[in-house]
C-alpha cells in the first residue's frame, strides 16, 4: 500500500513517533502519526468544499477534487517531518511528488469505497491509544495537543479509517491468491547456510516506482535530489517514511542484514563498493529507482553486533548547572581519579566514597542497536571494564562504566520468518500492480 509515511515527534527529545498497522497482509501498512492531523484534512481529499474555488484545484481525481490547499499543508507537513531542508527551491521540486502521492491516495480511498470496505470504531480506537502509547501519552493528552495547535482530530480518525480500510482491500483481495510452497523456504535456507561465510550488509533502501518513461526521468532526478538531502542532514529512516513505495518504509526503510545474492544484481553490484555510512546514487532497476544506505558490513552471520547486550552503569559527580569554574575543576579532577582507579563495576560503590554526593546508578542492560549513534562509536572501541570518557551533564559530571558484554547468538532465521518475508514480497507486488491499475483506469487532471 502507498501510504503517507511519516516520522514525528512532539518535541526535539521525544524519539521518534509513528504508528503503524500491521497485518499478516504485510504491505496493507498504516503509518500514522500525530502530526498527521496537522494537515487538516490532506491526507484523503474530500469532495468540492466552497472555498475550492479561492483555493486553487491541484488536480481532479474521478471527479473529486484535491485543492491547492491540500497539497501546500502537504508539502509543509512533509518538510517539517522528513528533515528535508525548507526552501522555496526544494518545496518546488518535491511537489510533483507529493501531488502524485495524494492522487495514488485519493485512488485507494475510492476503491475501498468501491467494495463496501467498512472499518469499525474499535479498530480505529486501537490505532488512537496505539499512538498514545508510542509517544508515551495518554489519548486525552493527544487530544488536548491537538487542540492546543487548533488541529480538528477528525482529520486524524478519517486518516486512520481510511488507511485501515486500504489495508483490509489489500488482504481481501490478494491474500487469498498468494501461497509460499515449503520448496520455497527450504530453498531460501539452504542457501542461507551455503552462504554463511560470506559478507553480510545492513541496509536500508528508499523505493520510488513509476509507470512511464516520463515518471522514470521525473523519479531518478527526485531520488537525486532525496539523496543530496541526506547527505545535507535529513534522516535516511525519515526520508524513506516519506516517500519510499517499499514494504520497509514503515521502518524507515530497515531491510536488515543481506548477502549481495538477495539483491538485484544492479544493487549488489553498488553495495559491494560502498563504505560503511555511505548513501548511493539512485539506482534504477525493474521495480524502480532506489536510494541505499549501508549501515554496516560483516563477515559471515557472525553475531549481529546491532542486537549485542551492553550492561552499563553511570556515575554522577554532582555540579550546580551554575557552577563556577573552579568546582567544575574540582569535580574534573576527581574525575580523571576515579578513572586511573576503576577496574571493574564490582565494589564501584566503594570506589565512588571518597568524592562528596558522588552517585552510582544500578547497571542497565541496553542493545546496542537502540543506543544513540555516537554511543554505538564509543562501545564498539570499548570492552568490559572501560570507563567511558567523562562528560558534563545537566547534574554533574558523569562517567559511563562498561560492566558485561554479551554478543547475540547468531542463527537463521525461521521457517515462519521466511514465510512471512516471502509473503510480504508477494503482497507488496501485488498491491504496487493494483494500484498501478487504478491509476490507469483513472481520470486523472492535474492542475
Amino acid at each position: 500500500m502507498k501510504s503517507e509515511k511519516l516520522a514525528c515527534s512532539f518535541t526535539p527529545a521525544r524519539v521518534s513517533l509513528f504508528h503503524r498497522f500491521t497485518a499478516k497482509a504485510g504491505t496493507g501498512l498504516l503509518t500514522a502519526c500525530v502530526l498527521l492531523a496537522l494537515a487538516a484534512g490532506v491526507a484523503y481529499p474530500q469532495t468540492a468544499r466552497a472555498d475550492d474555488d479561492q483555493q486553487g484545484i491541484a488536480a481532479v481525481v474521478n471527479d473529486q477534487l484535491i485543492s491547492r490547499f491540500d497539497l501546500d499543508q502537504r508539502v509543509k507537513l512533509i518538510m517539517s517531518t522528513s528533515g528535508i531542508q525548507d526552501t522555496p527551491e526544494n518545496r518546488q521540486r518535491v511537489e510533483p511528488q507529493i501531488l502524485r502521492s495524494l492522487v495514488d491516495e485519493t485512488l485507494e480511498n475510492q476503491e475501498a469505497k468501491r467494495l463496501g470496505i467498512k472499518v469499525e470504531q474499535k479498530d480505529i480506537d486501537a490505532q488512537l491509544e496505539g499512538i498514545a502509547k508510542r509517544a508515551n501519552m495518554t489519548t486525552e493528552q493527544i487530544d488536548q495537543y491537538l487542540e492546543t495547535n487548533g488541529v480538528n482530530k477528525e482529520s486524524l480518525v478519517s486518516q486512520i479509517r481510511t488507511e485501515i480500510a486500504w489495508n483490509k482491500v489489500v488482504s481481501q483481495q490478494f491474500g487469498p491468491l498468494i501461497t509460499v510452497s515449503d520448496e520455497e523456504i527450504n530453498g531460501i535456507l539452504e542457501r542461507l547456510k551455503t552462504e554463511s561465510d560470506q559478507p553480510r550488509y545492513l541496509l536500508s533502501e528508499i523505493l520510488l516506482t513509476f509507470d512511464n518513461a516520463e515518471q522514470e526521468n521525473e523519479m531518478f532526478e527526485g531520488a537525486g535530489r532525496l539523496a543530496q538531502q541526506i547527505r545535507q542532514g535529513a534522516p535516511f529512516g525519515s526520508v524513506a517514511q516519506q516517500f519510499s513505495r517499499s514494504p520497509t518504509a514503515r521502518n524507515g526503510g530497515d531491510m536488515g542484514w543481506v548477502y549481495l545474492s538477495q539483491l538485484s544484481t544492479d544493487i549488489a553490484d553498488v553495495v559491494k563498493d560502498m563504505g560503511i555510512g555511505a548513501v548511493s546514487e539512485p539506482i534504477k532497476t525493474l521495480n524502480g529507482i532506489y536510494l541505499i544506505e549501508l549501515r554496516n558490513k560483516q563477515s559471515g552471520t557472525g553475531n549481529d553486533p546491532m542486537k549485542d547486550t551492553w550492561t552499563l552503569t553511570k556515575v554522577v559527580l554532582p555540579l550546580a548547572q551554575d557552577a563556577s569554574g573552579a568546582a567544575v575543576e574540582a569535580r574534573v579532577a576527581q574525575a580523571k581519579t576515579f578513572q586511573a582507579e576503576f577496574k571493574t563495576c564490582d565494589g564501584i560503590d566503594a570506589l565512588v566514597k571518597p568524592f562528596a554526593g558522588a552517585r552510582v546508578d544500578a547497571p542497565q542492560a541496553v542493545v546496542f542497536g537502540n543506543l544513540p549513534p555516537q554511543m554505538q562509536e564509543l562501545l564498539s572501541k570499548s570492552k568490559p571494564g572501560d570507563l567511558l570518557p567523562p562528560a558534563r551533564a545537566r547534574d554533574g559530571i558523569e562517567l559511563v562504566a562498561i560492566c558485561d558484554h554479551k554478543a547475540e547468538n547468531a542463527q537463521l532465521p525461521s521457517r515462519e520468518q521466511i514465510e512471512d518475508n516471502l509473503y510480504s514480497q508477494q503482497i507488496s507486488m501485488m498491491s504496487r500492480r493494483h494500484l498501478r491499475d487504478l491509476r490507469r483506469d483513472a481520470v486523472i487532471e492535474m492542475r
